[in-house]
């Protein structure tokens, strides 16, 4: 099981960016998706998970209105979609995956990072004027 997150960069206050996670060696279908970040000298949190069919979907009160996850499962990939971006949002975000035959709400998910077993290497964005 390999992941695969792509698509930071630097970008100003207020603009937008897409991130994607590529799952490799596997199937994406079924399997749920969190995304976490963690910015300097902080614990790591969740950000947004969407669970194997797309049809639950959680979202950090941070985040909440301003961020989108989605998922293309003919792509084995899922999405990120950053808008309105602020300063609080710089940090490495990573994807992560726990298995397939693991049900649980997507907010129970994206609140228990370490029950994680599947990461991909962080993608960095900075958001900076």
């Amino acid at each position: 099981v390999q992941l695969q997150a792509s698509g930071g960069g630097l970008v100003q206050p207020g603009g937008s960016l897409r991130l994607s996670c590529e799952a490799f060696g596997f199937n994406m279908y079924g399997w749920s998706i969190g995304w976490f970040r963690q910015a300097p000298g902080k614990e790591r949190e969740g950000v947004s998970c969407i669970s194997g069919d797309g049809g639950d979907k959680y979202y950090s009160d941070s985040v909440k209105g301003r961020f989108i996850t989605s998922r293309d499962d003919s792509k084995n990939t899922a999405y990120l979609q950053m808008n309105s971006l602020n300063l609080e949002d710089t940090a490495n975000y990573y994807c992560a995956t726990i298995g397939r035959t693991i049900i649980q709400p997507m907010e129970k998910m994206c609140n228990n990072w370490r029950a994680m077993p599947y990461w991909g290497k962080g993608t960095l964005v900075t958001v900076s004027s």
